[in-house]
């Protein structure tokens, strides 16, 4: 082959390429406030800015000090950004912080724990932190108290076919929250955060999100062989909870069979 064809050939296998990669890569972030979601990576982040003081008695004295603030800001901008978070249909978490005091404390002492994941020196002194916190772990635990892990019993006879569930969502403007549920069409549930075992949601949470269905076929928390559930619509005043087909509802109620992925909250929705 001629070094022309060859670069031909080379060329287009770079354009062809590049879209699946794109497409493979579509993770759920949901802008609030000054922070970030993401839903797919279970990361809450944000950032914060701060100027040097110009009384400062030397440079390093100012950049300290800009540092500290801007580290300051990027914590209230990330406190900000979780409590616009969204538990489930009914209640985000501004509202769980108001209504119980040990919510508050709970999440205002994560947020004075959040990680520094990237710091930014600017040329007139000025400096840029960027924080995140997990949604899942201890987050999950201090906002979902009232759930009773694991209460609802969950099929496992036999060898497991299927190691996962994923609600293909598309087209219904779905709102991603920490504890959707899923209902039939008679609105029974059929999975929520009490078929979780507590183990597994502090780990992986009740759910995950994605944007792209391929990518989800390949998603560790489902893979290799996950269960594809149509929802037909979404439901509840939040719009973060799925209606599916009796019939498919059924499936997952099947006592001849091994659904113990529903117990490790390995659940996948895929949307918009």
């Amino acid at each position: 082959m001629s070094r022309k064809k060859f670069f031909i050939c080379f060329i287009g296998l770079i354009f062809f390429l590049i879209p699946l990669s794109a497409n493979a890569q579509q993770p759920l972030i949901q802008k609030i406030g000054n922070g970030e979601v993401n839903w797919s990576e279970q990361i809450i982040r944000a950032s914060g800015s701060g100027a040097p003081n110009p009384d400062a008695p030397n440079i390093a004295a100012a950049r300290l000090g800009a540092e500290r603030a801007a580290k300051a800001d990027a914590l209230r901008n990330i406190l900000e950004t979780i409590k616009g978070v969204r538990i489930d249909s009914q209640t985000v978490v501004e509202n769980a912080m108001t209504q119980n005091d040990q919510i508050r404390t709970q999440v205002h002492g994560l947020i004075r724990g959040a990680k520094v994941i990237k710091t930014r020196y600017l040329s007139d002194g000025a400096v840029e932190v960027t924080v995140e916190i997990p949604l899942s772990g201890a987050l999950h635990q201090t906002l979902l108290t009232q759930s009773s892990w694991g209460s609802q019993p969950v099929p496992k006879t036999g060898d497991p076919v299927h190691t996962g569930v994923i609600f293909d969502s598309r087209g219904l403007n779905v709102r991603p929250a920490l504890a959707p549920k899923i209902v039939d069409e008679d609105g029974r549930e059929v999975y929520s955060s009490t078929f979780v075992s507590k183990e597994w949601a502090m780990k992986n949470g009740v759910v995950g999100y994605t944007k792209n269905l391929e990518a989800a076929l390949k998603n560790d928390r489902v893979a290799p062989h996950p269960l594809i559930i149509k929802a037909i619509k979404v439901t509840g005043p939040g719009n973060t909870d799925l209606v599916i087909k009796n019939a498919d509802a059924q499936g997952l109620r099947d006592m001849s069979k091994n659904l113990s992925f529903l117990e490790q909250g390995r659940v996948l929705i895929v949307v918009d």
